[in-house]
């Protein structure tokens, strides 16, 4: 899974935390999603076994299912842990929805902050309440590279996208989350906050990146959501704060100075039956573990389909 492959047409490569990027002659993206996870901006030192696919396959899954909502980067997945796509221009504005106060949003409102990003929230609310409709809080990368809360304003402002693309982006990313919400209920879930990512192809606004799964997305269970709030309890979340939960408890939080704990054996064994639990809970599909293929044949299969795609 860590090696790097050389495509047919291959121009550039990038390696980010998790995800490996190849960038096709005639606009095309080959990404490899490797088993590589991350907390607190660092790479750990072990690989999950079928990580990479589980998200892969989650994001290609509502991929997929929204394509009636707006179309996406997305052409193919020769293998689970492989998609094949469109080379868009990403636009540097990430759409955060969210339906529920928690998170980054519950923080600035515990602070006494009401408007956030340029939506109001009223008074009275608790971690984790419905609001009253969901809101869009956009941030973007600042110069110092992390993210930067920022208002639809200051974003058309600043040149980062014009307001008619804005306005498309804004009603995709509703139609998009209600869609979610949707299904998450159908699972026994609530969405409860998501962000969406888009980009152009020859002008057209096109959905980027991964959607909906557990790394980009929080979902809480909805059996006794309320009656948990009603006690003021925590809720029960469905992400990969489990891994985060478990890299505190043990000293580390990316701060200078602390060292990654050590993962034995039976914990990567517990992350991957979770990341694979988290994958059949919101598709309600079952997941197949599979070998991966040796690298010749996924670069003669990934080479075919781009072949395939060049043509059309």
């Amino acid at each position: 899974m860590a090696k790097m492959f050389h495509f047919n047409g291959q121009k550039n490569f990038y390696q980010g935390k998790v995800r490996d990027v190849y960038e096709i002659e005639g606009g095309l993206l080959v990404i490899v999603a490797s088993d590589r996870i991350s907390a607190f901006d660092h790479i750990l030192p072990r690989t999950i076994p079928f990580k990479g696919a589980v998200l892969n396959s989650m994001a290609a899954f509502f991929l997929e299912k929204t394509r009636h909502i707006i179309p996406n980067w997305l052409l193919d997945c020769p293998f689970p842990h492989v998609s094949i796509g469109y080379r868009c221009e990403p636009i540097r504005v990430e759409m955060i929805v969210r339906g529920h106060l928690c998170g980054h949003a519950w923080r600035l409102y515990k602070s006494g902050r009401r408007t956030i990003c340029g939506a109001t929230v009223p008074d009275g609310l608790r971690e984790a309440d419905p609001l009253p409709s969901p809101i869009i809080t956009p941030s973007t990368k600042a110069p110092h590279g992390h993210d930067e809360d920022i208002t639809p304003d200051q974003i058309v402002e600043r040149g980062l996208v014009s307001g008619d693309v804005y306005e498309k982006m804004e009603k995709a990313a509703l139609a998009l989350f209600q869609f979610g919400q949707e299904h998450a209920r159908k699972q026994g879930l609530i969405l409860a906050d998501t962000k969406y990512e888009f980009g152009l192809w020859q002008g057209q606004l096109m959905l980027i990146d991964e959607i909906h799964t557990p790394d980009s997305s929080r979902y809480f269970y909805l059996d006794g959501f309320t009656e948990r709030q009603q006690r003021g309890e925590p809720q029960e979340q469905l992400s990969k704060e489990f891994v985060r939960e478990w890299l505190m408890a043990h000293g580390f939080m990316g701060r200078p100075g602390e060292s990654i704990p050590a993962m034995d054996d039976d914990l990567v064994e517990h992350i991957s039956k979770r990341y694979i639990l988290l994958y059949e809970l919101v598709t309600g599909q079952p997941f197949v573990p599979f070998t991966y293929p040796d690298e010749e044949t996924l670069q003669q299969k990934v080479n075919q389909q781009l072949e395939h795609f060049r043509k059309i």
